[in-house]
């Protein structure tokens, strides 16, 4: 936050006046228009002066002691991810910093939460610290679901009085997404603490597939957003509630696809983006936010509105009443666009300050927290076998592009007692191994979806415990990949008939890479060519791996306890 002075406020007044050159002009702009006074998705010709961190004068022709010729282009402001967690996109927050902010995403509202799900507190820290350090703004959301269930084994557990120590930082918003929306249903006493401390203060939600009474019942609460919205209906009734709707697009979830239809100059105010869960791959090839902005307008939504809830909205939305808007007063984060509808960024203002490579240079890196994660022996084939007393079994149905799974049924090849994997009908086995060293707890079942046929993946990105989640059609594939992912220090391993066909090495907290964004995203390439050499049919096999863990998306997920039956939110026996 800026501290103003008498001679600050004086410097803002000159400069905006025309007295003083103002220290940063963008000449020869159009600037869109987000509030409606011009007509719908005009733009207002001129200049846009900056006095420090502040836009002081638009619409009007100003002289800079640095000028930037715009030469036409356009001028907006810059975008706010209203919901993701860093460590989904597999390195450090510098390097995230490094590969998101010249793509137009100024500020982000961080839930940490996979870090802090496998080392508490220690994981919160190193998140705040890395928030001193980012160019982007870097506000971190206060992890409410640590671990996220009780059907679950995670590294670490956060109280309601461990989270309330952070309330005040500078960088926190609020508290993080609700995702125990089924235990504070139930009024479990944890989740009533964890609602009650933060009364008053902005609260995320998480709500898949919550309506009626019960979506009453959890806005009644005080939360006010959700960004697990996947239909059109489902989205106008949590607007008509007066929830904020995040509209999501990450590497499996594509929300955006079914509900561009919301954003209307109308409805805009009451909505966000967000990218929840997006790798650098994807970054690369497609974009960040600049991504759904540019997908948006491809499906039909108003240019303005949708540039509007992209920024204006989502700063409103959490509270940040200094941006999201290019006028006198705000805070000078600014993207000159080549173009509205596919949104090419020429360039971006952070903060008054233009960006290039050169502001990233000489960064040291962050101190490495937790040190080696994995505190799991080695795997023999044998641990992976499936005792039951008959063919006949759930099966966890994954939908390409979705996170919320079916639960299907299935008989299986059965011998000895045991169930085996069919992959000639896409049946293959799938397994959760504690990694925390508090149990050794192996869960084990079978999924559908996939289509590979002789191999196996393994990662320890495993929502939102991160456990060891590893599946194939071959027990003892699937074993070296997870012996070979524990030697890593965690990450994503694939392996093909006997032997590792591609790597990624997670070594900070089985989460993060050490290396560069650029370096990542090649690993990435080679993993996606060798696991589609297998027949794989998915377009982010190892992110789907991931949230097959995540018990708090309907409908069957697996733990390290087992499978769950995620819409009673009890494990599922024999």
């Amino acid at each position: 936050m800026t501290v103003q002075t008498r001679a600050g406020v004086a410097a803002r007044i000159d400069q905006a006046l025309g007295d003083a050159p103002a220290d940063l002009v963008i000449r020869n702009a159009r600037v869109l228009d987000l509030t409606g006074g011009t007509p719908p998705d005009e733009t207002v010709p001129g200049d846009v002066a900056v006095c420090g961190d502040r836009i002081v004068g638009i619409a009007d022709s100003y002289r800079g002691v640095r000028e930037i010729d715009a030469g036409g282009r356009f001028v907006v402001p810059g975008f706010i991810d209203s919901h993701l967690h860093c460590e989904s996109t597999l390195v450090t927050p510098l390097e995230f910093d490094r590969c998101v902010l010249p793509r137009g995403t100024t500020t982000v509202i961080c839930d940490p939460h996979e870090i802090c799900n496998v080392l508490g507190t220690e994981g919160l820290e190193y998140f705040l610290a890395a928030a001193d350090r980012t160019i982007l703004d870097l506000r971190v959301q206060l992890s409410s679901c640590v671990p996220a269930t009780h059907l679950e084994t995670a590294g670490a557990t956060l109280t309601a009085a461990d989270l309330v120590r952070y309330r005040h930082n500078p960088h926190v918003v609020g508290l993080a997404e609700f995702m125990n929306f089924p235990g504070l249903l139930a009024k479990d006493p944890d989740c009533l603490d964890k609602i009650a401390a933060f009364e008053g203060a902005h609260i995320d939600g998480h709500a898949p597939l919550l309506s009626g009474k019960r979506l009453n019942a959890y806005l009644a609460c005080g939360i006010r957003n959700c960004h697990e919205t996947s239909s059109l209906a489902e989205g106008r009734e949590k607007l008509a509630k007066g929830m904020q709707v995040l509209i999501r697009s990450g590497s499996v979830a594509k929300d955006i696809e079914a509900l561009a239809p919301l954003i209307t100059d109308f409805a805009s105010p009451f909505l966000g983006f967000c990218t929840d869960d997006r790798n650098p791959l994807d970054i690369a090839e497609d974009g960040h936010m600049d991504y759904l902005v540019r997908r948006a307008i491809g499906l039909g939504a108003p240019v303005a509105a949708t540039y509007r809830a992209a920024s204006w909205s989502a700063a409103r939305g959490f509270g940040l009443r200094d941006r999201g808007i290019v006028a006198p007063g705000y805070l000078a984060d600014l993207l000159v666009l080549d173009d509205l509808e596919t949104c090419r960024v020429a360039r971006v203002i952070r903060r008054g300050q233009p960006v290039s490579a050169e502001s990233f240079a000489g960064r040291a890196p962050l101190a490495v927290p937790g040190g080696n994660t994995m505190r799991r022996g080695a795997v023999r084939a044998e641990d992976l076998a499936v005792r039951a007393s008959g063919p006949g079994t759930p099966v966890i149905g994954v939908l390409r592009g979705k996170i919320v799974t079916e639960r299907r049924q299935a008989d299986l090849p059965y011998s000895g007692g045991f169930r085996h994997a069919d992959p000639a009908r896409d049946l293959l086995k799938v397994a959760v191994l504690e990694r925390h060293g508090k149990n050794g707890n192996i869960g084990r079942g079978f999924v559908q979806g996939f289509g590979i046929r002789g191999g196996a993946l393994a990662s320890s990105v495993g929502h939102d415990s991160h456990n060891i989640c590893v599946l194939g059609d071959d027990d003892a594939d699937m074993a070296l990949a997870a012996n070979r992912l524990i030697d890593l220090g965690g990450g994503f391993v694939a392996v093909r008939g006997g032997e590792v066909v591609a790597e990624l090495a997670l070594s900070i907290a089985g989460l993060m890479s050490d290396q560069p964004f650029e370096t990542v995203t090649h690993k990435l390439e080679l993993l996606r060519a060798a696991v589609g050499g297998m027949g794989c049919v998915l377009d982010e096999p190892f992110v789907q791996l991931a949230f097959l863990a995540l018990p708090v998306i309907p409908h069957l997920k697996i733990t390290d306890l087992g499978l769950v039956d995620v819409d009673r939110f009890e494990l599922i026996t024999e």
